[in-house]
């Protein structure tokens, strides 16, 4: 549409242009006696600029282009305006979009919590921190009660006895927590069912686990009923000393396989 404006107007149109910039160059016609053979276009290009009337150091005066993008100034070419406006809106934008990828990071976490929890899809996110607070404490309760059992046997050996209190009944029967790790053998079990027939002492419940020729052996353990308090204290050193008993003879026996093998 614009070149048709162009064209249409006559103050764009080429040969108004040429003849009000070259006035004299616009009067030069060819002669009509010229032969036939010659075009008259050649003619007015054989002629100097002399010929017309101009000097042949004549500086002609500078022709605006319209085809520039300068003719039309609300056209950019390059597509971007560096505005302070322009600036502040791509800026706008770029936050919206950080703050909307962040709330969905954690609408994802929040979702995989509610996925984890007994909870469902409309808890709100106080009530499911909250239980995930919850969550959280009885695992690290767990956890400890799972570290004081020390099942698992470890490289040196070891004796503990200490008095232990379930809060059940006990009918006023003395009760102990015993624990040892020692070397593995095949006669530390009917050795130690011995040790606590000898002090009157019955197993309640008892673990075990071996690894690598090691053993840890976690019981608890209770005594006659009606069994003074002084010989109570009496029964946990005797269990102790009859109880490093076997982790020394175990010792013993594993150094004089170690020998055998040399």
């Amino acid at each position: 549409m614009i070149g048709q404006e162009r064209t249409a107007n006559p103050r764009l149109n080429a040969k108004n242009i040429r003849d009000q910039t070259f006035p004299k160059l616009s009067s030069m016609q060819p002669p009509e006696n010229l032969p036939e053979s010659l075009d008259p276009y050649q003619y007015q290009h054989d002629n100097s600029v002399e010929d017309a009337g101009f000097s042949s150091n004549y500086l002609f005066p500078a022709m605006q282009s319209y085809s520039s993008s300068s003719f039309f100034p609300w056209e950019d070419q390059s597509g971007v305006t560096d505005t302070p406006q322009a600036r502040a809106l791509a800026a706008s934008r770029a936050h919206n979009e950080a703050e909307k990828r962040r709330r969905e990071r954690i609408n994802t976490h929040l979702n995989t919590l509610r996925s984890l929890l007994p909870c469902n899809s409309k808890t709100d996110k106080a009530t499911l921190l909250a239980k995930v607070i919850q969550r959280v404490k009885e695992l690290k309760q767990q956890s400890t009660e799972i570290s004081q059992l020390e099942t698992f046997p470890s490289e040196a050996d070891e004796i503990t006895v200490l008095p232990w209190d379930d809060s059940g009944d006990c009918e006023g029967r003395l009760i102990l927590k015993a624990s040892l790790c020692c070397n593995d053998r095949i006669d530390l079990i009917p050795d130690l069912i011995e040790t606590l027939k000898s002090l009157r002492l019955s197993p309640l419940k008892a673990e075990m686990i071996t690894f690598g020729g090691r053993m840890r052996n976690v019981m608890i353990v209770t005594g006659e009923k009606g069994r003074s308090e002084d010989h109570g204290h009496q029964t946990v050193q005797f269990l102790r000393e009859a109880l490093a008993s076997l982790v020394q003879h175990s010792s013993f026996k594993a150094g004089e396989r170690s020998k055998r093998r040399r």
